[in-house]
């Protein structure tokens, strides 16, 4: 007898190779421990009769000849396989996407680093040619989407996008896949919070309360960044993070929330090798101890400083037009500084806005000497108060599908925030002053 089992605790990823590996090895039993994420236990209540899967207490180990371990490579996370591990007639192959020290002794073994094991197993039966079925292609996407964060999360690589997209290929069904993905507070998640209140802190840095949390946790622990959320909104601190110590593989993995702009996580966690949003990042780190991350952490943060409003973001000083400048005039100002639109102001006031497309409404080769205020967009102007956010701004140009928004205090312009100003803040790219409008 040949069996696929995985670790406990088990996540799509672990669920999805299981069941890849009876694709590979049709010869082989899925066995899935007691412990199974409550999504997947969710999938398994709707579709389990499809897999066939047994649990550990009902194989008689003595038959067993053959073991494939999938999404780990500890005995330790396996669960009621002791009677095999010490078997040393025993085939064991593993597939996994940690690399590192195999505990397990294995005959043969795919350990690469990707964001998720399914990754690797659903290349081998692409390589192979073999034939899913659109329940296999989505829950095999599921794997990848919920160990990457829908291709979000640093770890992921370009295996993990090629995977993705044959599985859409085999009709995997996005959909039934969102139904199953959403986010379960688990009881391990439970306690893993409650370790961090305990010994909860919150520090100064920036004019910001900042709070950073070492725990030491055992094996993948998932949705951590959901218990990172919560905890920060109950110390009630602009931004968290969670440095979590896996002692057995010596690596940290940080995790980063924040509900301010000023605090970009992904600015920060970039600068630990990771990545992110404003509102969120991670990063993975090798052969330090949890201490020595915070400390590279705190410093991060210190020397990191994103665009607390506006005011620094726009572009400044404007060049604007007043209403009764020549629409030729105009044409040539747009042409030399390579704008695609202009402010309209009248003794300081936006009075409207011009742009490129207004000079579809020239319809005589003389109105292109008329003023400005005959075709400029002057209702339901956007504007923006000095005050507000980058993300706010950002909303807006989204919102309204527009390449600029004057940026008003006290009822005058000030500058303007544009399609560029916003992107450059977004990707890290903000330069100290800007000076043009973009």
């Amino acid at each position: 007898m040949k069996i696929i089992t995985t670790h406990k605790g088990t996540d799509f990823d672990a669920l999805a190779s299981v069941v890849a590996g009876t694709v590979l090895y049709p010869d082989a039993v899925p066995v899935l421990p007691k412990t199974i994420n409550p999504n997947v236990k969710n999938f398994l209540a709707l579709h389990k009769e499809l897999f066939q899967i047994k649990s550990p207490q009902e194989i008689d180990f003595n038959l067993v000849q053959a073991l494939i371990v999938v999404d780990t490579n500890s005995w330790s996370r396996l669960d009621h396989i002791e009677p095999l591990r010490n078997r040393t007639d025993l085939d064991i192959f593993v597939w996994d996407h940690h690399p590192g020290e195999c505990e397990i002794a294995t005959t043969g073994k795919c350990v690469r680093e990707t964001g998720a094991t399914i990754t690797l197993m659903t290349g081998q039966i692409r390589e192979q040619g073999k034939k899913l079925t659109p329940v296999q292609a989505t829950l095999f996407l599921a794997g990848i989407y919920e160990d990457t964060g829908g291709l979000f999360f640093p770890s992921t690589t370009a295996a993990d996008a090629y995977a993705a997209g044959y599985l859409l290929e085999q009709n995997a069904d996005l959909i039934v896949l969102n139904s199953f993905l959403k986010p379960a507070y688990n009881a391990e998640q439970k306690n893993i919070l409650f370790e961090m209140l305990k010994s909860a802190e919150r520090i100064k840095i920036n004019q910001h309360t900042v709070s950073c949390n070492i725990l030491e946790v055992e094996g993948h622990v998932g949705n951590l960044s959901i218990v990172v959320n919560m905890y920060r909104e109950i110390v009630n601190v602009n931004a968290a993070f969670g440095i979590f110590f896996e002692k057995n593989r010596k690596i940290c993995i940080v995790i980063g929330r924040s509900n301010t702009d000023d605090l970009n996580m992904g600015s920060i966690l970039r600068g630990l090798g990771g990545g992110g949003h404003p509102g969120a990042g991670s990063a993975m780190i090798k052969s330090l101890e949890p201490g020595e991350v915070r400390a590279m952490l705190i410093e991060q943060i210190r020397k990191d400083h994103q665009p607390s409003s506006l005011q620094e973001l726009m572009t400044y000083p404007i060049v604007s037009v007043s209403s009764d400048t020549s629409m030729k005039k105009v044409a040539m100002i747009l042409r030399e500084k390579g704008f695609s639109g202009l402010p309209v102001v009248d003794d300081k006031k936006l009075v409207g806005i011009i742009s490129r497309r207004d000079f579809r409404k020239l319809k005589r080769e003389n109105q292109i000497d008329s003023p400005v205020k005959a075709f400029m967009s002057r209702d339901q102007i956007i504007t923006i108060a000095s005050g507000k956010s980058p993300s706010e701004a950002a909303n807006l140009i989204v919102k309204h599908d527009i390449g600029r928004i004057p940026v008003i205090e006290n009822d005058e312009i000030i500058g303007i925030i544009t399609r560029t100003d916003v992107m450059r803040y977004f990707y890290n790219l903000v330069p100290d002053k800007a000076y043009t409008n973009g």
